[in-house]
């Protein structure tokens, strides 16, 4: 069991570790009105003030008017300033840019990209950080865009698995339909995480838990958490092939 006390103080003391010593005014905080961004701009508030922090929405046509409510009645209750802008119109001038048929995953790809862009600029312009959201759940699986929402300054929570950012979540009062709302990217219209990921977090993060932390078998991980040894294998391969995502590029050694 997470323990949210020790946690949130530890997460507090690095985020102001951070922000210190990088000079930086404040942070910017990209919310979309899901767990993550949710948790990642509370703490930040916590650790910072009111007056550090940004929050920053950029929905496409397609977001759902709900979670823009949600992030927009989180940030008026936590004080701070919010910038809101579409994401259409320079998605748009991108895409058709170039020749036709590039699919559904590479425009999304564009979408993430394009908001680690405005993050960026509205940082630099007001000498601040980009706070990453990212979970170990999604960082462990590659579920991210490289140098999209995987581009950002620090990452306050990606060493907890999805369950435990909504337990955090509930412990810090975000609002229950805030924890407990589905994960979705809304790259496109109707996404959700799950359409992407081979389980569902309750069933992944022990998955996950037991290949990494514990370093079990994908056998015995299957036969102590139930669940097939195709699906065990399948996260294996995934965490294995997304690594390139959690490092520094390849670069040629020095002599």
């Amino acid at each position: 069991m997470l323990d949210n006390v020790k946690v949130e103080r530890e997460i507090l003391t690095f985020i102001r570790r951070i922000v210190k010593g990088s000079g930086a005014k404040g942070v910017i905080v990209g919310l979309s009105g899901g767990i993550d961004s949710s948790v990642v701009g509370a703490l930040c508030v916590r650790a910072l003030g009111k007056e550090k922090v940004v929050g920053v929405l950029l929905p496409a046509t397609h977001t759902p008017k709900a979670d823009m409510d949600d992030a927009r009645r989180l940030a008026k209750s936590w004080g701070i300033k919010t910038i809101e802008a579409q994401i259409d119109a320079p998605f748009e001038a991108i895409v058709s840019s170039m020749p036709a048929g590039s699919g559904k995953l590479p425009q999304a790809n564009v979408k993430a990209r394009l908001r680690m862009v405005l993050l960026y600029y509205l940082a630099n312009t007001l000498s601040m950080l980009v706070a990453g959201t990212g979970d170990r759940s999604e960082d462990s699986v590659g579920y991210f865009t490289k140098w999209g929402d995987g581009g950002v300054d620090f990452l306050p929570i990606s060493h907890l698995y999805k369950t435990q950012v909504r337990s955090l979540g509930a412990y810090l009062g975000l609002p229950r339909r805030v924890v407990t709302k589905p994960a979705s990217p809304q790259l496109w219209p109707g996404h959700k995480a799950t359409d992407e990921i081979p389980l569902d977090y309750d069933q992944l993060d022990p998955v996950l838990h037991c290949l990494i932390d514990r370093k079990l078998s994908p056998g015995a991980t299957s036969k102590e958490t139930r669940v097939p040894i195709g699906v065990v294998r399948a996260v294996l391969a995934k965490y294995k092939t997304s690594q390139h995502k959690r490092v520094y590029p390849p670069m040629v050694r020095p002599w």
